[in-house]
């Protein structure tokens, strides 16, 4: 691969004059055309050090218009990004429909050679292939690009650089240090490379030593990678679906129906005062040791209008130091939430090490509301089962601690909690047309809910149905079930 590279290819001043004035004006064009169509486009630049990166970047950029990218120099995690999963300043920065990330070094940077076992790094290579697969699949193209040059062409960059005072900031006695270890490096790269050169994200490896070789390769290969996307999204608008692919190291645990429930399970106001005030106590002491052990917790709740949920978080809250958690309450996404894969929002609100986020619903309104309502292609929605287990598999090994509820009611309660909140008038404001509307759709949603039992309940990431209809039988069951499951993981 890296070793059989010709080095010394180059393209002549006479050959490459011509095509540039061919591609130059075409890389406008398909911007503007990728605009229009909201394709989100990812390029990046990987390499050995002063193979060139930030020249190619800076020389594309001048052919495309500023307004439709942005140009990200990827550095090492600050303090605070370490307290996140390692994806995640990552995600943070994916382009919206229609615009173009541009990244001089991405996250195959924070796989640097060395630091892992190799157990870690095939988990964490396995996790790169996911995370690039689901943005392939939500319509993302991915240009990956490995500048590779020998190490006397990498003594000679590194030595003339240094020698200039403009630019001598720019080498460290890490790249020399580098330098020594280019065998060990080039054999490092070439197995990144191997593992995650994937029909969805491939790599174009290109000979670096000849700048206008680098440019003429890396030039035509973004042309035609823009024109196959323009040309895939055109058969996409013209009905082609497209196969869920299943991740062959998840398997969904079984799990029973909302039929099956007896939700009419209750608890005496007395004993209820009692043992609230008891868990919640306990849990107040769990957050603490929680904090120092840095684990975080996802709570993560769902239910039928009106279960509530509001109540139950609640709760929990009024347990908890209000410097360690956060609630997030999810509405409909807003226009640019709506323009990125729809886990973004959801990896922007993840808790730091050590802290509780508590979701009043969730990244399950994929597979709910999306689904009932029609809002999202149903290829789509078959994928989402996957990309959610892939999603909570992931902060699973990062360490937190994942409850997922559900709060059931019957139809019975949930109407007269509706009656209840429409006669009371400071309870109005609880009840909307939606909610009286999505009764008339209580067996599709029924039926949603099993199947998002039936496809993501694991043992990482396992549901929890709670019984609702009392109130204070809820609230003591997610209180409880989170004190066990905690006390158990410290």
């Amino acid at each position: 691969m890296l070793k059989e590279l010709d080095l010394k290819a180059c393209l002549p001043k006479e050959e490459y004059e011509p095509l540039m004035e061919e591609l130059k004006p075409r890389l406008v064009t398909l911007q503007q055309e990728i605009i229009r169509e909201k394709i989100p486009v990812i390029i990046m630049f990987e390499g050995l050090s002063a193979a060139g990166k930030g020249e190619i970047t800076n020389f594309l950029i001048l052919n495309f218009d500023a307004r439709g990218f942005t140009v990200y120099n990827t550095r090492p995690p600050e303090p605070s990004e370490l307290r996140l999963p390692w994806l995640a300043r990552f995600m943070e920065k994916i382009p919206s429909y229609g615009r173009m990330a541009i990244f001089d070094r991405a996250w195959y940077s924070a796989l640097p050679i060395g630091a892992q076992s190799k157990k870690e790094l095939k988990q964490r290579l396995r996790e790169v292939n996911t995370f690039e697969r689901q943005l392939a699949d939500d319509g993302y193209l991915i240009l990956k690009y490995f500048l590779y040059i020998g190490k006397k062409e990498q003594k000679k960059r590194l030595e003339a650089l240094r020698k200039v005072k403009n630019t001598a900031w720019r080498v460290t006695g890490g790249d020399f240090k580098n330098l020594k270890r280019h065998g060990e490096i080039t054999d490092f790269s070439e197995t990144l490379i191997e593992k995650t050169d994937t029909p969805y994200a491939p790599w174009h490896v290109v000979a670096a030593t000849d700048k206008r070789y680098v440019r003429g390769a890396v030039f035509s290969s973004i042309v035609e990678g823009l024109e196959k996307a323009l040309a895939r999204k055109r058969e996409k608008v013209r009905g082609e679906a497209f196969a869920p692919k299943v991740n062959p190291h998840i398997r969904p645990l079984p799990h029973g129906t909302i039929g099956q429930l007896e939700l009419n399970k209750s608890v005496k106001e007395a004993e209820y005062r009692e043992r609230l005030a008891e868990c919640q106590n306990r849990l107040f002491r769990l957050q603490n040791k929680l904090y120092l052990k840095k684990i975080p917790v996802i709570v993560a709740y769902e239910g039928n209008d009106a279960a509530g949920k509001g109540g139950n978080i609640k709760r929990v809250a009024a347990a908890l130091d209000a410097r360690g958690y956060a609630v997030t309450p999810i509405a409909a996404p807003s226009p640019d939430e709506l323009n990125h894969q729809y886990l973004w929002r959801f990896w922007r609100a993840l808790p730091r090490t050590g802290h509780f986020a508590i979701f009043d619903r969730t990244w399950y309104g994929r597979v709910l509301v999306e689904r009932v309502e029609g809002l999202t292609p149903i290829a789509r929605i078959n994928q989402a089962y996957n990309e959610i287990n892939e999603f909570e598999a992931l902060l699973a090994r990062w360490g937190a601690v994942i409850f997922k509820f559900w709060l059931a009611i019957d139809k019975d309660e949930q109407l007269r909690r509706f009656e209840d909140r429409q006669n009371t008038p400071e309870k109005q404001w609880k009840i909307t047309e939606e909610d009286w509307r999505n009764r008339g759709k209580w067996d599709a949603y029924t039926q949603a809910v099993d199947d998002m039992f039936r496809y993501t309940n694991t043992d990482y990431a396992p549901w929890t149905a709670v019984e609702s209809n009392c109130k204070y039988y809820a609230r003591l069951k997610t209180l409880e079930t989170m004190i066990e499951t905690l006390k158990n993981r410290l």
